[in-house]
């Protein structure tokens, strides 16, 4: 009799696990059932942005795989089903069918918990008005296109993060007037250091976006159920739109109550093989903690790169193969309109709050050999331990060209490299690529000359 995996969770982690133990393993080996409270499975929510912005054309081009190709693959994908509890004693779920409302219970050999994250929105007065959203789903891109044919000029979007960027720009290649609040001193506070966000906010200006930093919002002035202005303590803004990019939090009330691990970062807990504390459950995707390379810590960070290679991992070992997850640095890229942003590793306030004997160095550099045209300026940021000179972590922001230099640091970072050998590695040169020191050995010999 073939065992059964029970998914819950239709997206990256969910549907890429199920994927992969389909491949693994027969029907007649594994039965797969995967739950989705959503009308949908694996679309691609980083391309919301870029869809309200005109540059996807449509949904469905989002959509990588619809439930019908899922079960075509030997899937039971059931939409629009929410799994309510989780009896790991008697190893079922609980689920509730959101179109009849009837409710049913389906035993599971091994459960993979794949429920995401979030996103957070404050106790503010009205967030329930119309015109008051997030951007997590197509049907929330829906909601702001509406919003934008029914004449809709002016937006405000709370938080100046990577979607709260994201979003300015799509808005403004609308047509509208923007407005991006943002209670910290810089954009985006959480993955760069001041000095580095100083050139996000110019350009954020630069382009006609109303900045305004160091301003916190206190609620949403509605009329007619309608949202009408954004309250801050500095006064009311006026706007036809919300968008709110707050971050997210980890979706772990489910395995919490099923008295399933959830750690002090706020993810549920799992080993490299992505087990939970109980035994044939597992768990992977946004809703995790992952350990940190450099810090050592359990950190929840919320990307598709690690939702998709967490499914990976996790469906080759449910269906019996060997496989581990080997942890996150918190690479990621965003741009704004010609602005690229790339950042790996700690900040400097990062290395800073974990304790370690860290120090910094800035440089800047150009794209191309600087005779050769469209040669872009860009600044890089090494942070590195002082004595050792081990890399722990580097951000750029910078012209077309920029922004993927990143991934040469994050290998290195990968790989525990120092700057001084980061500094003498045989990177590619040409002047339409490179000028012949490359901005990343650039970089990182200044930073060897300083450890």
């Amino acid at each position: 009799m073939a065992r059964r995996l029970v998914v819950i969770g239709g997206d990256a982690a969910g549907m890429t696990a199920a994927a992969q133990a389909r491949r693994m393993n027969t029907g007649d080996e594994l039965e797969i059932v995967a739950f989705e409270r959503g009308p949908r499975t694996s679309y691609a929510a980083c391309g919301l942005p870029y869809l309200i912005g005109g540059l996807v054309e449509a949904p469905d081009d989002l959509v990588a795989r619809t439930p019908e190709e899922h079960r075509a693959n030997g899937i039971d994908v059931r939409i629009r089903h929410e799994v309510t509890a989780i009896d790991t004693e008697a190893a079922t779920v609980t689920v509730r069918d959101l179109d009849t409302g009837q409710t049913s219970v389906t035993h599971y050999d091994d459960l993979l918990i794949a429920t995401g994250a979030s996103g957070i929105t404050p106790p503010w007065p009205n967030t329930d008005a119309e015109g008051v959203l997030q951007l997590r789903t197509i049907d929330d891109a829906a909601q702001v296109e509406r919003a934008i044919i029914a004449g809709a000029k002016r937006a405000v979007v709370v938080g100046a993060g990577y979607i709260g960027l994201e979003v300015a720009e799509g808005l403004l290649a609308r047509g509208l007037t923007v407005t991006v609040i943002e209670k910290n001193d810089a954009p985006m506070g959480a993955v760069l250091d001041a000095d580095m966000a100083a050139a996000v906010a110019d350009a954020m200006r630069s382009a006609g976006v109303d900045l305004r930093l160091g301003t916190a919002v206190t609620g949403f002035r509605a009329a007619d159920g309608h949202v009408t202005a954004v309250e801050t303590e500095a006064g009311a803004v006026e706007t036809d739109l919300v968008i709110i990019g707050l971050g997210v939090r980890a979706n772990v009330d489910l395995a919490r109550d099923a008295g399933i691990g959830v750690g002090e970062a706020g993810g549920i807990v799992v080993d490299d093989h992505l087990r939970t504390s109980v035994p044939h459950v597992w768990a992977a995707g946004d809703c995790v903690e992952s350990y940190h390379r450099i810090t050592g810590r359990s950190v929840v960070i919320a990307l598709g790169t690690h939702a998709n290679k967490q499914g990976r991992v996790v469906g080759t070992n449910i269906a019996g193969g060997e496989a581990s997850f080997g942890g996150v640095l918190g690479t990621a890229i965003t741009k704004f309109q010609q602005l690229e942003i790339g950042r790996t590793g700690l900040t400097e306030r990062e290395a800073q709050a974990a304790g370690l004997d860290a120090f910094a160095v800035t440089t800047k550099a150009t794209s191309r050999a600087g005779y050769y045209p469209g040669a872009q300026l860009m600044r890089i940021k090494i942070v590195a331990a002082r004595g050792t000179g081990r890399l722990l972590g580097a951000q750029i922001v910078g012209g077309e060209d920029a922004g993927k230099r990143i991934d040469v640091l994050a290998t290195a970072l990968w790989n525990g490299m120092t700057v001084q050998e980061v500094g003498g590695m045989d990177l590619s040169y040409a002047p339409p690529f490179s000028p012949v020191w490359d901005p990343v050995l650039l970089a990182a010999g200044k930073a060897a000359s300083a450890v």
